[in-house]
């Protein structure tokens, strides 16, 4: 497991190496960024994302959903909010006062929803941002298995991006083009 995640974990270095403008990357220091700046940077940029995205889909389109049994575009939005805290939970980070898991289908407002994602990523940037390298190979356990601080982190972006993919296409299918994709005229 530890292998597996020093690989996912290089591969994401790689990866934000790879996104951060040259002119950036000239001034850098010298040594590769840690996991957790490298996580906050990917954090900031998934959080802008989401938000952008979410802002951009019309609040009538807020029930939308793909066919029955399926979440809705609010659903995905809280599901993911939700996620943020229950994710850090596993690292030690108790969540805020009225956070719960019926908040998916209770919290449906654009407004509403729209401040939800943006304080659950607020969250996970300030809590990530408490820890030490150190704090990264801390054990603790993910669904019953062990697993370390820096593998429920990774695992958390991925699901992350799992549901920001699914977003895009339910934006996409109702005729909302991400904001980051559109081009400039």
């Amino acid at each position: 497991m530890r292998l597996l995640t020093r690989n996912l974990v290089a591969s994401s270095l790689l990866l934000v190496a790879g996104v951060i403008p040259a002119a950036a990357q000239e001034a850098a220091p010298a040594k590769p960024p840690s996991f957790k700046d490298a996580y906050l940077f990917l954090l900031k940029d998934t959080q802008s994302k989401f938000v952008r995205l979410a802002e951009a889909m019309p609040a009538e389109k807020y029930s939308w959903r793909p066919g029955d049994g399926v979440r809705s575009v609010s659903e995905v939005y809280m599901h993911v909010a939700g996620a943020n805290y229950f994710f850090l939970s596993m690292v030690g980070v108790k969540p805020p006062a009225g956070i719960s898991r019926d908040m998916e289908k209770t919290v449906t407002e654009k407004e509403k929803v729209v401040a939800a994602i943006k304080a659950s990523f607020d969250n996970a940037a300030s809590a990530v941002a408490g820890l030490s390298d150190a704090d990264m190979s801390k054990e603790t356990k993910m669904f019953g298995r062990p697993a370390t601080y820096e593998s429920v982190l990774f695992f958390m972006t991925s699901h992350m991006h799992e549901h920001l993919g699914q977003s895009i296409a339910y934006a996409r299918t109702n005729g909302v083009v991400p904001p980051w994709s559109q081009k400039e005229n």
